[in-house]
């Protein structure tokens, strides 16, 4: 029999033996402790597991077609928002119409099914469907896509946390993780990791510190942990729920402050991660470097029937970096658009590659002596148009 909890996400230290039972209190409180029996049933697939930034899991409700292909999607959503860090990816320009056909990203998939036990100790049976995602595939549609990345290796940030429940205020340390489980799930959720201190008789009674704001103390003693970033969070009753105030800090500089409040403890503990994450990609995030989103005329050629004019129409309105389309004239075998292009021409070219459907048709860069150039190509058409051919 496996414990649900998983792996603490940490410890950054080996912690000093402490008695738990206040602890136990404190978790039993916040509604927190998630110490369900669970087995592993079956796996059927070719990898089980989702660790990694291009991994991601999703319950589903049976292994049928279309549960698989729903599964396929969020669990695209999950792996963009873990590259970007920005959990609201999802919604991004072009996202949406990429996540109705993420099967095209999928690398391999396996099915979990796990039994458990529900809070009424009754038996419960998931589903999980574990996904695997092509790495160059989805680095490419974030690019076509404009979308800001993250880049890795990612910082573990110092988790300080101090709870009070109406006993006086407690660190959390490594021994308590199950208390600070849904600020640990969300962040990894965010693409990246937080690190509980070891929880030893020093660090307990920086307690102060933290319920006071002293950055400053905590700092120092983070330094142990070689981690120049901290999460600073306290929690403690407010008007018949909970209230957490963070501060999150970036080589002693405070880059973030805010404050959260709610019934549900798990939420406002979840908050904490929340706000690291956006103060984090606020400042280290990247956009790729693709082309700039605008409007581009754009040749089509080999378009010789109805229905290559249909079956290009009908791609190029399936392109996420494709915002808009208006015809502009017709030819012998060609047509023009005006494309509206959401990361411009280079996106629009990682978008088409390896479809099979359009080829471009370059030209190389000409030499100031006129002799045929070397390097990169180029599009080129009689009007400098830019100019791809149907398959």
């Amino acid at each position: 029999m496996a414990r649900a909890i998983g792996v603490v996400p940490g410890p950054l230290r080996p912690a000093d033996s402490e008695r738990r039972g206040g602890w136990l209190v404190v978790a039993m409180l916040l509604g927190l402790l998630a110490s369900l029996p669970a087995m592993a049933q079956r796996v059927e697939g070719s990898r089980p597991g989702a660790d990694g930034m291009y991994s991601a899991e999703v319950q589903v409700n049976s292994q049928a077609e279309g549960e698989r292909q729903r599964g396929f999607a969020q669990a695209l959503a999950q792996v963009l928002g873990k590259l970007s860090g920005d959990s609201a990816t999802a919604s991004a320009p072009g996202v949406r119409s990429e996540l109705r056909q993420a099967g095209r990203y999928v690398r391999d998939h396996a099915y979990r099914q796990d039994e458990g036990r529900s809070a009424s100790g009754a038996p419960t049976f998931n589903t999980t469907l574990v996904v695997h995602f092509d790495e160059d595939k989805v680095d490419a549609l974030a690019a076509a896509l404009g979308l800001p990345v993250w880049p890795t290796p990612r910082p573990k940030p110092v988790l300080w946390l101090a709870i009070d429940d109406g006993s006086g205020p407690r660190l959390v340390g490594v021994p308590q993780a199950d208390a600070a489980r849904p600020t640990l799930d969300r962040a990894k959720a965010r693409g990246y990791q937080l690190g509980l201190p070891g929880g030893n008789a020093a660090e307990r009674a920086l307690v102060g510190a933290i319920w006071r704001g002293d950055s400053v103390a905590v700092r120092q003693a983070s330094s142990r942990y070689r981690s120049p970033m901290q999460l600073v969070g306290k929690m403690y009753r407010s008007d018949g729920g909970w209230k957490a105030d963070w501060t999150f800090i970036d080589d002693g500089e405070v880059l973030s402050q805010w404050s959260e409040d709610g019934a549900n403890p798990r939420q406002v503990l979840a908050t904490g991660a929340d706000g690291a994450a956006d103060a984090l990609v606020a400042r280290y995030a990247k956009r790729s470097v693709t082309g700039e989103a605008g409007e581009y005329r754009v040749a089509f050629t080999g378009i010789d029937s109805a229905e290559d004019y249909l079956r290009l129409a009908g791609y190029l309105q399936g392109l996420a970096v494709v915002q808009s389309i208006r015809p502009l004239q017709a030819g012998p075998g060609q047509m023009e658009y005006e494309l509206g292009l959401a990361s411009g021409l280079p996106g629009f070219e990682l978008m088409i590659e390896g479809d099979d459907v359009l080829v471009s048709e370059y030209a190389p860069p000409a030499r100031e002596d006129g002799l045929p150039g070397e390097g990169e190509p180029r599009p080129a058409s009689t009007s400098g148009t830019p100019r791809y051919r149907l398959r």
